[in-house]
């Protein structure tokens, strides 16, 4: 993530955007997480009670496999959403929850069906002094009971050239106390804190800005755990920067963000035939964990976000129907100023996790599994449809009008559900009839999707 720096009550505060390395490590990456159930939901600044509550009555409900929460570390006191990536212990006294709220939230994930992943901080912490949000009193550079001066790295400057490997991995992230990684002691305190969590329930981590450390710091701090669970690495990739989302795999998957990019060029340029070959020039679908947005891309303007409508539901669509990489739905809140904290009640969250679009085509990834992308089609611009073998179909329709098309597919005959539009439990006449060759005749309205899929036939 990247940051911005501003001067608050005296007190340097700032925002995140991010950013990667290593060697291989001895784990097998895996794109999907492992299980049946591969989508990923990412419940941005929730409180850990709201997610619990999410999980049950929604999440688990659609058939998401894993929910992320955002971290849960005591950091610097503050409204803003970035004060969370400024941690200054590593208890869980945050602004989300306490310690007790985030284990009743990964236990009622858990019966859910869902196994949940903590977004850790650990290259750096916080860039100024004060007292966290928990109570304890802290210095740049000196973390009671964690760190002191000789656990950072001597490079205390920001990084100004990311060509540079050691500027990148060695130097302060704009001014934020660097981590030495190296450090024995260093790696053994963030396994510890990593084991807690662990200990509590928690099934993988994201790591923040895995960039700003070498891939080999980040093997050797997994080594140290007893059971180091799922990960997935932070990297964002850089034309001619040193280090490269590559230099991850080894120890797990990579946030793949050239996607989210080559989304938005498609769905705002008109041409989203081009998505046929969405995975060219990027990491292995075995290894790229998906997104449309984060919560740094919607702010910096990289990808399409929430205030894009329907454009960027159907780039949701798209990537949970696509069999490339291990998609993650990113769902948080509205705003308008970049630096705005979450809301503190029930209204301002976008809750694309459970818009039914959203929550259909997850219960379409389930069903397809890894069926192969079949029966393409598109009209050069604004409209595609592809199969995912014998086991669904999907039409996407990003033009500004409606879509008549007759389709090939591989589905068996019978009607459909469109889940893109009608839960299965409740279709209400929104079915669609598929031909014992395997045919379809039907209209997309305008920036609409058609979703089809053998779990979810009409009675």
């Amino acid at each position: 993530m990247q940051y911005r720096f501003r001067l608050i009550g005296g007190t340097l505060a700032g925002v995140m955007a991010v950013g990667g390395l290593a060697t291989l490590a001895p784990w097998q990456s895996q794109a999907a997480p492992p299980g049946d159930k591969s989508v990923t939901a990412t419940m941005f600044e929730r409180p850990y009670a709201e997610v619990a509550s999410a999980c049950t009555s929604r999440l688990g409900p659609a058939g998401y496999g894993y929910v992320q929460v955002s971290p849960a570390t005591e950091h610097i006191q503050g409204d803003q959403w970035w004060t969370s990536y400024q941690p200054v212990s590593y208890r869980i006294a945050g602004r989300l929850g306490d310690r007790d709220a985030f284990a009743a939230m990964v236990r009622a994930c858990h019966t859910a069906g869902l196994k949940v992943v903590a977004d850790a901080v650990v290259n750096h912490m916080a860039a100024g002094s004060g007292t966290g949000t928990g109570g304890t009193a802290y210095t740049k550079y000196a973390y009671p009971g964690h760190f002191e001066d000789a656990d950072f790295h001597t490079c205390r400057t920001a990084i100004k050239d990311y060509t540079s490997r050691g500027d990148v991995q060695n130097c302060e992230l704009v001014g934020l106390a660097d981590l030495d990684t190296g450090r024995e002691e260093v790696r053994s305190t963030i396994a510890a804190y990593l084991d807690d969590l662990r200990s509590l329930g928690v099934d993988g981590f994201r790591v923040d800005a895995a960039k700003h450390m070498a891939a080999d710091d980040l093997a050797a701090v997994k080594a140290k755990m007893r059971d180091p669970g799922f990960w997935v690495s932070e990297v964002i990739h850089g034309g001619g920067e040193a280090v490269r989302p590559e230099e991850y795999t080894g120890i797990g998957d990579v946030d793949e963000f050239r996607y989210g990019a080559h989304l938005k060029s498609a769905f705002q340029g008109g041409d989203i035939a081009q998505l046929k070959s969405v995975a060219d020039g990027k990491l292995s679908s075995a290894t790229a964990r998906t997104f449309v947005d984060n919560w740094d891309t919607e702010r910096n303007g990289s990808t399409l976000t929430y205030k894009d409508g329907a454009a960027y539901t159907l780039a949701n669509v798209f990537m949970l129907a696509s069999p490339y990489g291990s998609p993650n739905v990113y769902s948080g809140y509205e705003w308008s100023d970049k630096d705005a904290g979450p809301p503190s009640g029930a209204d301002g969250w976008t809750d694309t996790h459970a818009q039914q679009a959203i929550t259909g085509l997850v219960g379409f990834r389930n069903e397809v599994g890894p069926a192969e992308l079949t029966d393409w089609w598109d009209d050069g611009g604004s409209a595609i449809a592809f199969g995912r073998g014998d086991k669904g179909f999907v039409a996407v329709n990003n033009g500004d009008g409606p879509l008549t098309e007759s389709f090939t597919t591989s589905l068996p005959g019978g009607t459909y559900c469109n889940v893109a539009a009608a839960s299965p439990d409740d279709c209400d006449g929104d079915t669609v009839t598929v031909g014992d060759d395997g045919t379809l005749q039907a209209t997309v309205p305008a920036r609409a999707a058609l979703a089809l899929h053998t779990g979810a036939r009409a009675a």
